[in-house]
C-alpha cells in the first residue's frame, strides 16, 4: 500500500480523496491555487503545496515535480483535470509514481471515442451511430456533409470529452455552425477540439454500470445509475438502480458492461456507459475511465467504498471480492447541488458562502468542499455538493432526498436547490417516468414544491407583518405570536 498520495485536484473529490487516505493510514498531500487555498480538502490534508503555473491541476509537469519534491508513492486524479489524461499517466510512470488509474493504454483506447465505439460494434455489440471521423474546426465543410449524410436530429461531442460540457443537441441543420462553436468553446481546456457526430435517440435514458477491476484480470459490476435529468448535458439528479429497467433487462445490461469492459481489459475503477430507449433496447456509447461525481450511489448501495477500491488496486492488490460476494441493497438517490442562478439561465454565481447548513439524519450523506464564510471559486465548476440518500425501496429514498434538500441551507450565493425541489416534486420523477429530455418539459420544469413554496410563503408573511408592526406598535397581538411561531418553525433566531 501506498504511503503518501498528491492528490491532483480540489473540491469535494479531493475532500473524499483526502479522508479515504485517512481511514487506510495514508498520508494525504493537498495541491491548491490561490483562490482555493481556504477549501476544505486543503484544511483537513496531512500536507498542501501551492500549485504555482498559471494553468493549475493541467500542467503535467508541474504537478509531477510537486509530487517528486514531496516524496510521494503515486497520484490520485479524482474526476475531471487531467483524470483521463493518458499522457498524465505515462508521466506519473516515467518518474517513478504511481498514477492511481487505469493505465496509460487503457486512457489511450478509452479517450479515442470512434475507435472504441468500432471495437465494442465489431465485438457484436449495439452502438450508437456516429460520424466515422472527427473534425477540427478547419472542418466544416466535410462536418457539415457528414451531419446532411447522416441526419438530424444530432448531437455535436466533444472527442476530448463525453455527454458533459461538450456536447450539444443539434435539432436541424440551422443550428449546426452555433452548436459546434458552442462546444469548442467550453472544451477550451483542452488542446484536442476536435469534435464528431453522434445520431441522437430521442428518448432516451443515460444509464452508467458501474465497473471495478484489477490487473489480474479480475473485473466485478456494482449496478447501474440512472442519470437522465440534466440541463446543459449536465446532470442534476440521479438515482440507483435506474428506474426505467426490469429485472432482466438490468442484467443483461450489466453482463454486457462487464463484456464490453473485458474487451478493453479494463483496470480500476470506471463506468461503462449506454443509452437506453423505451423499449429496452441499448446502445453502448463510450467508457468513462475514472471514478465519476455519482458514485456515491454505487457506495450506499454496494457498501463498497470506491475510493480505497482505487487506491488498492493501483497499489497491486487483487480484488478482495468477487462477482458472487456484492449485495446491492436498496435504493440511492443523488442530487448535485450548484452556485449558480436557475432564473438567469444557469448563470454561475461564485462568492462567500456566508451560512451554511448541510441536511444530517439516517442514510443521508453530503460530499462537500465548503462550509460557512467559505469562498465558491470562479475558476472552476459550479458543483459545491452532493446531497445522496438511500432507503429500502425508492419511495423511502426520494422522501430522504426531499427532506434533505428542505433541510439544505446555502447562503450568500444563488443556488439550484429551489430547481432540484421541483424536480423531486414532479410528476414524471415521482413516478420514475423520465428521460433525456424531461426537463426541458413542463411537467417536469414545473412541478410543484410544497415545502419550498410554504416557506416562501411563511417568509413572505413574516415579512408583511415586521414591516406592520414597525409603523403600527399597536398592531394586535395575535398576529406577533404568529409570527414568533412562524419564526421558530423556520429555524430563524
Amino acid at each position: 500500500m501506498f504511503n503518501k498520495i498528491l492528490i491532483a485536484n480540489r473540491g469535494e473529490i479531493a475532500v473524499r480523496a483526502v479522508r479515504a487516505c485517512r481511514e487506510m493510514g495514508v498520508t494525504a498531500v493537498a495541491v491548491y491555487d490561490p483562490s482555493d487555498i481556504n477549501s476544505l480538502h486543503v484544511r483537513l490534508a496531512d500536507e498542501c503545496v501551492r500549485v504555482e503555473s498559471p494553468d493549475f491541476f493541467m500542467d503535467v509537469p508541474a504537478i509531477v515535480q510537486l509530487a517528486q519534491v514531496r516524496g510521494v508513492d503515486g497520484i490520485y486524479p479524482g474526476y475531471g483535470f487531467l483524470a483521463e489524461e493518458a499522457d498524465f499517466a505515462q508521466a506519473c510512470l516515467d518518474a517513478g509514481l504511481t498514477f492511481i488509474g487505469p493505465s496509460p493504454e487503457i486512457l489511450q483506447q478509452t479517450r479515442d471515442k470512434l475507435a472504441a465505439l468500432a471495437r465494442v460494434r465489431e465485438a457484436g455489440f449495439l452502438t450508437v451511430e456516429s460520424s466515422p471521423e472527427a473534425y477540427g474546426r478547419e472542418d466544416a465543410i466535410e462536418l457539415q456533409q457528414a451531419a446532411d449524410m447522416m441526419g438530424y436530429p444530432l448531437v455535436i461531442k466533444s472527442y476530448q470529452g463525453g455527454r458533459g460540457r461538450g456536447s450539444r443537441l443539434v435539432p436541424s441543420s440551422t443550428w449546426l455552425a452555433a452548436a459546434i462553436r458552442q462546444g469548442q468553446e467550453s472544451q477550451a481546456d483542452y488542446s484536442d477540439l476536435r469534435v464528431y457526430l453522434e445520431k441522437a435517440i430521442m428518448p432516451a435514458h443515460q444509464i452508467s454500470v458501474q465497473v471495478l477491476g484489477d490487473r489480474y484480470g479480475n473485473l466485478v459490476c456494482l449496478g447501474e445509475r440512472e442519470g437522465s435529468i440534466m440541463y446543459h448535458n449536465q446532470k442534476v439528479v440521479e438515482e440507483s438502480p435506474a428506474p426505467c429497467l426490469a429485472p432482466a433487462q438490468r442484467q443483461k445490461l450489466c453482463d454486457t458492461a462487464v463484456a464490453i469492459a473485458h474487451l478493453f481489459h479494463y483496470q480500476n475503477v470506471g463506468s461503462v456507459e449506454f443509452l437506453v430507449t423505451d423499449e429496452g433496447c441499448f446502445y453502448f456509447s463510450e467508457i468513462k475511465a475514472r471514478i465519476q461525481v455519482e458514485h456515491s450511489l454505487t457506495e450506499m448501495r454496494a457498501g463498497v467504498d470506491l475510493v480505497q477500491e482505487q487506491l488498492r488496486v493501483a497499489a497491486g492488490e487483487p480484488l478482495s471480492f468477487r462477482q458472487a460476494d456484492v449485495q446491492l441493497r436498496g435504493w440511492a438517490m443523488l442530487a448535485r447541488i450548484y452556485a449558480e442562478d436557475p432564473q438567469r439561465h444557469f448563470l454561475p454565481s461564485p462568492g462567500k458562502l456566508t451560512r451554511l447548513r448541510l441536511p444530517t439524519g439516517p442514510d443521508i450523506r453530503v460530499d462537500t468542499y465548503a462550509y460557512s464564510g467559505c469562498p465558491v471559486p470562479a475558476a472552476y465548476a459550479p458543483l459545491f455538493a452532493k446531497l445522496t440518500t438511500w432507503g429500502p425501496d425508492r419511495v423511502a429514498s426520494m422522501a430522504r432526498l426531499r427532506q434533505g434538500l428542505a433541510d439544505f441551507a446555502a447562503a450568500g450565493i444563488p443556488t439550484n436547490i429551489p430547481l432540484l425541489q421541483q424536480i423531486v416534486q414532479a410528476e414524471g420523477f415521482v413516478n420514475g417516468r423520465y428521460h433525456t429530455g424531461s426537463l426541458k418539459e413542463p411537467a417536469l420544469e414545473n412541478g410543484a414544491a410544497a415545502p419550498h413554496l410554504r416557506d416562501l410563503a411563511v417568509i413572505a408573511a413574516i415579512t408583511y407583518i415586521r414591516r406592520h408592526q414597525q409603523f403600527d406598535p399597536a398592531a394586535p397581538e395575535r398576529l406577533a405570536t404568529g409570527w414568533h411561531r412562524e419564526s421558530r418553525r423556520i429555524g430563524n433566531p
